[in-house]
């Protein structure tokens, strides 16, 4: 009869850990899903802008550089 409690604590414990390794793992899921959202969503907020900033820059830079090679297409 020890044997059996001894058995069947050691299957509630093991029972225990995968229903707490499920949780974490659907924590850690919604976690990377939300960063993810964030990213999406600062690079379709600041893209525009960024883009735009950047093509100045290159733009000045170009004007500056006398060896530069002509863009292929304006910044639009």
């Amino acid at each position: 009869m020890h044997n059996f409690n001894a058995l069947r604590t050691f299957v509630a414990r093991i029972g225990r850990t995968i229903n707490e390794a499920g949780a974490s793992l659907v924590e850690y899921t919604l976690l990377v899903a939300l960063i993810a959202a964030v990213a999406i969503g600062a690079v379709g907020f600041l893209g525009d802008s960024a883009s735009t900033e950047l093509c100045g820059a290159g733009a000045k830079i170009a004007a500056h550089d006398s060896a530069a090679v002509p863009a292929a297409g304006d910044c639009a």
